[in-house]
């Protein structure tokens, strides 16, 4: 069975319930009340192509045209890719690891990936040459998939350093140099012409679902990324159910559309995108690579989806552009949005969810609405999904004026995506839904509010983190249940509520619970062979999705605790330059209370400063390669160029 595993007792023999080691075999949390058989990828498109064969699966424009892929040809071209794979040798539970934009290309190499018994593994295509390394390492990469020339670079620095690499595969514009075992797509794909159906049908048949075919790298901001092992009933039973608990249909019912723009490395867009694709017929256009700076609603607006998925970020930014388009309308046009959105929101936010609006309503939907919409590329779509992260309520608010009802989903990584689903059906203002079918969420060690740890059991749940025992440890508990670290509240009808982060919270040796505050993002205490404690603050900002990078903005729940002090912050170098009263007062008192619980003089912070930046892997102050805090301290102290930027706590005056 090779690396650690925990033991499941049956009558007959003992079965894993988790593993760290990328051939091992996992008991399946089955369920009485959704007791689907077990399936390979492999039989999962199979099934498709039965029913969807003739169906477009793929969209993506090359020199300015959309062409078109069947789901026949889809199929087809993973086999071919397949043997390919193997013509370079790849071997069983080895990783094809993928770095580039999405693309047909990126979707035939994973499900090529998976038919030829390897794992796929995505790679961020933001992610430094070093941080390749690291995961190609791990994942035991025989062969990595390059977008282009700049991600090809990349893994040349390295290529020599990775003794699992047999080849480099890139997908986009020709070699600007030839190199042994490097290849373009076209080359790659008739590599394995001489490969026999056989083999590559023996490899298959010799699939089990319970063994790994994915793995998903978490961002890993205070350490080693950590490989999220998935078998092919995670992602088989998902891409089924969760899907269907969001009102995705059967392409026999109805052909969904989707556009694809998301970093398929994660596993929210992964599942969405890719393998729920293949499951329902769906037909799936690709976005141009510039999408998140700007080029997504044009894609919209030529694939008109039937269904969509953004992380909150994403509908913010949507948002913004319709705010700033209203901003320099004239005084009429203001006015008739102004009133057609409050009439939307006063409608959603009531109780009625009839088919039978107001005529107020329908008026407003008609003339107003529906053109917005239908610019954002929105005149089909019937499903708006949020997830990944926590959805502001100004957001929600903001779409539901548009008549845009967002449905929350929310999940982990390690639980293939979607545990708990949103839908038309299934809704319900400020909750992530119920979990899906067949799946159970419990929470454990509740307080006298009704919060407590979100805990995980189902189909869903990840096999084990690769070659990491301890961090699966701490995550499954001794009865299988995955541990979220985050905090909710659940309704009498099942609904749940994120209500925040366990981790956020500081608990002190009497057993007190000290809660952070809303603005602030990483606290860092310095204390050793100092005279007194000091800390480093940063505020909490946005991520540029495009870099991973900390932006100047801050984000809603930032901007909402400032205006709650009193404070018309919206940027953090407005607070930092400012030195913003209002919200240097509100961290005072946040300081005083927690000095206040010191047992003596010597655990109490002396001083603090706000820097003008968030911690970040890029920014050198996190890494999933810092060695120790030594290397973050060197980092942020170069930061605080004045020191007259300390304040000092007992003085609340600023110097030294």
């Amino acid at each position: 069975m090779g690396a650690a595993a925990v033991f499941y007792f049956s009558a007959c023999s003992p079965v894993p319930l988790w593993t760290t080691s990328a051939d091992g075999l996992v008991k399946l949390r089955m369920d009485p009340t959704c007791l689907q058989a077990p399936i390979t990828v492999h039989q999962m498109f199979q099934e498709s192509l039965e029913k969807y064969g003739s169906l477009n699966a793929m969209v993506s424009k090359k020199d300015g045209e959309w062409e078109k892929i069947t789901f026949a040809e889809y199929y087809n071209y993973s086999r071919k890719a397949a043997k390919s794979f193997l013509k370079l040798g790849l071997e069983r539970f080895h990783s094809v690891a993928i770095l580039g934009f999405n693309s047909t290309e990126w979707f035939i190499s994973a499900v090529g990936a998976v038919f030829a018994g390897g794992i796929v593994t995505g790679i961020y295509t933001t992610s430094s040459p070093e941080v390749c390394h690291y995961i190609a390492q791990d994942c035991r990469a025989n062969i990595i998939v390059v977008e282009n020339q700049k991600q090809l670079d990349k893994i040349t620095q390295i290529q020599n350093c990775l003794p699992h690499l047999k080849a480099i595969v890139m997908y986009r514009g020709p070699l600007a140099e030839k190199h042994p075992n490097v290849y373009t797509m076209d080359e790659f794909m008739e590599l394995g012409n001489e490969v026999q159906d056989g083999e590559l049908d023996a490899l298959i048949e010799s699939q089990k679902p319970n063994q790994c075919c994915v793995l998903i790298y978490t961002s890993g901001t205070t350490g080693k990324p950590k490989g999220v092992m998935l078998n092919h009933d995670n992602i088989t039973w998902t891409s089924a159910h969760a899907s269907r608990a969001g009102d995705m249909q059967p392409a026999e019912i109805q052909q969904e559309t989707i556009v694809s723009y998301l970093p398929l490395s994660h596993i929210a867009a992964q599942i969405y995108d890719l393998w729920t694709g293949i499951k329902w017929g769906e037909q799936v256009y690709f976005a141009e690579p510039d999408a998140l700076k700007g080029g997504l609603v044009g894609t919209l607006k030529e694939a008109l989806p039937t269904s969509h998925m953004g992380v909150p970020r994403v509908w913010e930014k949507i948002m913004e552009k319709i705010k700033d388009a209203s901003s320099q309308s004239g005084f009429v046009k203001k006015k008739i949005l102004s009133w057609a959105m409050s009439v939307s929101l006063e409608q959603n936010l009531s109780a009625s969810y009839s088919d039978l609006k107001p005529f107020r309503m329908r008026l407003a939907d008609s003339l107003v609405l529906a053109r917005i919409r239908q610019a954002l590329g929105f005149s089909r779509c019937e499903k708006h999904f949020c997830g990944a992260a926590p959805l502001s309520t100004e957001a929600l608010h903001f779409f539901l004026g548009l008549n845009i009802p967002l449905y929350e989903a929310y999940g982990m990584s390690e639980t293939t995506g979607p545990h708990c689903m949103s839908s038309p059906y299934v809704y319900r203002r400020y909750s992530c839904g119920k979990a899906v079918p067949g799946c159970k969420v419990k929470l454990m060690n509740k307080d006298d509010d009704g919060n407590g740890e979100i805990c995980f059991w189902g189909r869903t749940v990840f096999m084990g983190y690769l070659n990491m025992e301890d961090k699966t440890r701490e995550a499954i508990d001794e009865d299988g249940w995955l541990h979220s670290g985050d905090l909710g509240k659940m309704d009498s009808d099942g609904f749940l509520y994120v209500t925040g982060r366990i981790k956020e919270i500081l608990i002190t040796a009497g057993g007190e619970n000290i809660p952070p505050l809303p603005l602030v993002s990483n606290a860092m205490l310095i204390g050793d062979q100092k005279k007194f404690l000091s800390m480093l603050l940063t505020l909490k900002c946005a991520v540029d999705p495009e870099t991973s990078e900390p932006t100047d903005s801050l984000t809603q729940e930032a901007r909402e605790f400032c205006q709650k002090v009193g404070s018309k912050a919206t940027q953090v170098s407005e607070v930092v330059r400012t030195r913003d009263p209002a919200v240097y007062r509100a961290i005072q008192d946040g300081i005083d209370r927690v000095n206040g619980r010191a047992a003596a003089n010597v655990q109490r912070i002396q001083k603090w400063a706000v820097l003008q930046k968030d911690f970040s892997i890029s920014g050198g102050e996190f890494g999933k390669f810092s060695k120790g805090w030594v290397t973050i301290w060197n980092s942020v102290i170069l930061k605080i160029p004045d020191i007259s930027l300390w304040r000092d706590s007992k003085t609340a005056k600023f110097g030294v």
